[in-house]
């Protein structure tokens, strides 16, 4: 019940939206995904703002390329801004005041050390992630990432973002309209609910098999690193050189005396 009321809430969002957008046009877009992308806690999925232009697109009340580029450019824009100011005078007000949008110290270090490690390719993966796109931005300024390094991992990832979104909307407004000639608005609204909760029920059950997957994973690997440590303390070669170490220790103490 709570899943079918969490996707109720989503398309009421969604509708909210279009009606936002049918108000201020491609601008609206523009702002609202630059504002949230420099860090503003706006209570708008930015997911939901790209799925529902991707919409609108298919039924022909937007250009694609227009709000394609509009969404990547606020996306690059407002990441530039936040590596910037994560890079330098909100780097202190970042671990003070990140837990409060989603971004607590233990996850803006983790989030720096793999980008870090990973360079361009971690970054643009990170950026994929819902949830992590924030503080994966965030990180790379706190982690002195060079800034040509972020720009070109930023631009990667957002182009793969933005384009899964994009295509996943303007499929779904395409299907929409098709189905929407032939079946009342209400039903349409009953059947995508009902997609949207399968979609999530089975987004939960496939999080839960990679987490278990995971942490059967890290135990083989301990269980091998301690049988590897094992078997090396107990190979004969390893014995005999233990046995000659110490003999010659005791042969050279003796001498000594």
């Amino acid at each position: 019940m709570y899943y079918a009321y969490k996707q109720h809430v989503e398309v009421n969002i969604m509708n909210g939206i279009d009606t936002f957008l049918i108000q201020y046009g491609l601008a609206a877009i523009f702002i609202i995904m630059l504002v949230k992308t420099i860090g503003v806690p706006i209570p708008i999925p930015g997911d939901l703002i790209i799925f529902t232009a991707a919409v609108r697109v298919a039924q022909g009340k937007l250009v694609a390329w227009q709000v394609l580029l509009a969404i990547f450019v606020a996306l690059l824009l407002g990441g530039i801004i936040q590596f910037v100011l994560a890079r330098g005078p909100g780097r202190g007000l970042l671990y003070r005041f990140g837990r409060y949008v989603g971004l607590t110290t233990a996850r803006i270090d983790a989030a720096a050390q793999r980008v870090k490690k990973g360079g361009i390719l971690a970054l643009a993966v990170a950026i994929l992630v819902p949830g992590v796109r924030g503080a994966a931005v965030v990180a790379s300024g706190l982690a002195d990432v060079g800034f040509t390094t972020f720009v070109i991992g930023l631009s990667l990832g957002s182009i793969v973002f933005l384009s899964l979104h994009f295509l996943l909307g303007y499929l779904g407004g395409s299907a929409l309209s098709a189905i929407g000639r032939f079946l009342p608005s209400t039903t349409v609204i009953i059947l995508v609910l009902a997609l949207l909760v399968i979609v999530y029920l089975l987004w939960v059950v496939a999080s839960r098999w990679q987490k278990a997957a995971r942490a059967e994973l890290e135990a083989a690997q301990q269980n091998a690193a301690a049988l590897e440590v094992w078997h090396e303390g107990i190979c004969p070669v390893c014995l005999a050189l233990y046995a000659a170490n110490q003999l010659h220790t005791y042969t050279r103490d003796q001498l000594s005396v």
